[in-house]
């Protein structure tokens, strides 16, 4: 490398170069066919340093700072400086999992203790990794470690981040990771196109008549289905939930009007968000999706985490009061996992209490589970609440719920979540039997 792109300082390669030296990378025959990872570290709080020591001393601390990185890289990296408290370290043939190894080694040689003067300091540092990708140039790659390294910074620093987890403003301005991105972009095209769904999953009573049904939202986008497991969890950070709850208690209430009209009349559970029931207007929305829907209000039962009931925030109890006059039920979903306030428990206008699936799981074998799932359905009874377990999946499951006096069950026992029309047949053919 020429001389004029060595750092004086520190004897790394300077900010161009770096560049050209990605730049030959990724010209290379090497680059098809070899990983190459950029880590990019930056020191926290170096301008406390500049501001205390002066330049001169922060540059006695750079200096300092890169021998000892140097020594702790012992060649698994080029060194490069790209200006003052930042470094840069290329790392041919490394990949991720190799590169967040090296990266942890540099965190720790980082924060050894450092004398200036009679002060000692503590530094620590922030790393953003990138690994080339195919066809990818020298600036970008070197962007993507940049901007993780950032993300670093803003998540504390003293950590690493890889390119791809760090958090960028999604639609609504609201931060989320790359993943999450996709995830929010999605949510939007299907709520635009059509792409929402609502599959049922039915509640069984004990003596076999349904209890009701519970409508889980099912999305899809660009061909692909998307889990609740990643879109609900996006959805709540950007705000977007309060649409889809909207959707949702709207489509919940035309397919239990039709399946009044069909005969089949049960009732529709549709779940309801914090963020739903602490909007001002849910109200309103629930009296639309009634009025539209011309559903009969008492075969529509709202299901609300066991937290909501425990907010006694004035715009969350006007609205749990709202829904009972408008004659929908109220019900405590996934009971015993939440922070649960059991003084406020008598005064919650819910008709259903549903056990929680970690309690069910375990059981029959777990006798401690089986005592707090009987003293939960005890205590509902008291309270004139119906007993629901989820998640029940064997025999064995609802032997042992029987015995403890639940009212129903919910679970792949008896069926697993299905769409509208294949839950009609499954109702009459049971209707039949």
């Amino acid at each position: 490398m020429p001389p004029e792109h060595i750092d004086v300082l520190t004897g790394f390669l300077d900010r161009a170069g770096c560049l050209a030296a990605v730049s030959a990378w990724v010209q290379s025959p090497e680059a098809t066919s070899t990983l190459m990872s950029v880590i990019w570290l930056d020191l926290d709080r170096f301008k406390l340093v500049n501001e205390s020591f002066g330049h001169l001393g922060g540059d006695a601390v750079i200096a300092r700072m890169a021998t000892r990185l140097a020594e702790r890289l012992a060649g698994r990296a080029q060194p490069c400086r790209m200006g003052g408290d930042e470094f840069v370290f290329l790392a041919r043939g490394v990949d991720a999992a190799a590169a967040q190894l090296i990266a942890a080694d540099l965190l720790d040689c980082v924060k050894l203790p450092l004398e200036v003067g009679n002060i000692r300091l503590y530094p620590t540092g922030s790393v953003g990794i990138a690994v080339l990708e195919p066809k990818e140039d020298a600036v970008s790659v070197l962007e993507r470690a940049d901007r993780a390294m950032v993300e670093a910074k803003r998540l504390g620093g003293d950590r690493t981040v890889l390119s791809g987890e760090e958090r960028v403003a999604g639609r609504l301005g609201v931060l989320l990771a790359r993943e999450e991105l996709v995830v929010e972009n999605k949510l939007h095209m299907a709520l635009e196109r059509g792409g929402l769904a609502l599959h049922y999953q039915p509640i069984v009573a004990l003596d076999g008549s349904i209890h009701a049904v519970e409508a889980l939202m099912r999305c899809s986008a660009d061909g692909e289905t998307v889990s609740p497991v990643r879109f609900i969890p996006v959805a709540e950070k950007t705000g977007l939930v309060v649409r889809l709850g909207e959707w949702s208690m709207l489509y919940g209430a035309m397919f239990a009007h039709r399946l009044a009209a069909l005969g089949l009349g049960t009732k529709v559970a549709i779940n309801v968000s914090r963020a739903q029931l602490t909007a001002p207007k849910f109200s309103q929305a629930l009296h639309a999706a009634l009025l539209c829907s011309d559903a009969p209000p008492e075969l529509i039962e709202l299901e609300l985490t066991e937290s909501l009931f425990m907010d006694v925030s004035e715009v969350v109890q006007s609205n749990l009061l709202a829904a009972k006059m408008a004659g929908v039920s109220l019900a405590i979903d996934d009971f015993g996992t939440g922070y649960s306030c059991l003084a406020n428990l008598k005064d919650i206008p819910a008709s259903k209490l549903k056990i929680d699936r970690a309690f069910i799981k375990v059981l029959p074998h777990d006798l401690r589970a089986l005592a707090i799932v009987r003293a939960i359905t005890n205590m509902a009874r008291e309270l004139g609440m119906t007993v629901v377990a989820e998640g029940v999946e064997t025999p064995e499951q609802q032997a042992a719920l029987e015995d403890v006096g639940v009212d129903a069950i919910q679970g792949f026992l008896h069926a697993r979540p299905m769409d509208g029309d294949a839950l009609i047949t499954w109702l009459k053919q049971r209707k039949q039997a």
